[in-house]
């Protein structure tokens, strides 16, 4: 069974891939707001199908959202690579806290859209990532 979500008028688009953050304080009152926000924060999401009507939405600049189909993509995070990660171990996800704003794998490493503290399965270890600071980091693909 599909999952259903709700998204802006103008993001509406199947193909479209989005990382969900988190809900929005301002909804909280919202009638339609267990539709918007049944998406797990920090998961990764491509959009399946558009249904055709349009909501009224109070919070979104457009005025208005669309009700979506989506599935769940499967995620990549960087980690230092170590005696522990190999395919099919688990782990609790830990930000690498590198302060190397520079860098263009800094909100990966991070973990900035990802939930910190999150126990995952490693489904396949990737390339191993160029590190300005040396630090030898693989991508890994989790479940």
């Amino acid at each position: 069974m599909a999952k259903v979500s709700l998204i802006g008028v103008d993001l509406a688009e199947e193909g479209m891939e989005f990382t969900f953050v988190q809900p929005l304080k301002e909804c909280s009152e919202c009638k339609v707001k267990n539709v918007c926000f049944n998406l797990e924060q920090g998961r990764n999401y491509r959009v399946t199908a558009v249904r055709k009507k349009e909501i009224p939405c109070n919070v979104y600049n457009k005025g208005k959202v669309m009700a979506i189909e989506v599935e769940e993509l499967e995620e990549s995070v960087h980690v230092k690579y170590g005696q522990k990660v190999q395919d099919g171990s688990s782990f609790v996800l830990e930000s690498l806290n590198c302060d190397n704003f520079s860098c263009e794998h800094i909100e990966t490493c991070n973990l900035m859209h990802v939930r910190n503290g999150r126990k995952v399965t490693i489904a396949s270890v990737e390339e191993k990532i160029e590190c300005p600071k040396n630090y030898d980091i693989r991508r890994v693909k989790v479940a």
